[in-house]
């Protein structure tokens, strides 16, 4: 079982901008779905991003589209997530989640896709 952990969060103004890293102990993270999620205090956890795992296809929900990128490094066994022109309200423990996947070129976007999930890494945006 691939085990994750996420790293490069932290405090940064408004319209600042932020890259986290998904760092996989599994060495074939090609057959892998990847997905990052957050969720801020009192609220349910939501989607942010969905990578599929060796086509490379991208999908993000409205309220960041334009502003993230999730990316891949399969040789790295690392998934990152670029967070660009952050606003108050991305405040919030972003997870990265990853999913066995034997479909080529499928996304996911619920977190009940997902099986395997890191531990968190806070993104406070001040404004």
């Amino acid at each position: 079982q691939v085990q994750l952990v996420e790293s490069g969060g932290g405090l940064v103004q408004a319209g600042g901008s932020l890259r986290l890293s998904c760092a996989a102990s599994a060495s074939s993270l090609s057959t892998y779905a990847m997905g990052w999620f957050r969720q801020a205090p009192g609220k349910e956890r939501e989607f942010v991003a969905a990578i599929t795992r060796s086509t490379y296809h991208t999908y993000y929900p409205d309220s960041v589209k334009g502003r993230f990128t999730i990316s891949r490094d399969n040789r790295q066994n690392t998934v990152y997530l670029q967070m660009d022109s952050l606003k108050p309200e991305d405040t919030a423990v972003y997870y990265c989640a990853a999913r066995r996947d034997y479909n080529e070129g499928h996304y996911y976007t619920t977190s009940s896709d997902y099986n395997v999930w890191g531990q968190g890494t806070q993104v406070t945006v001040s404004s």
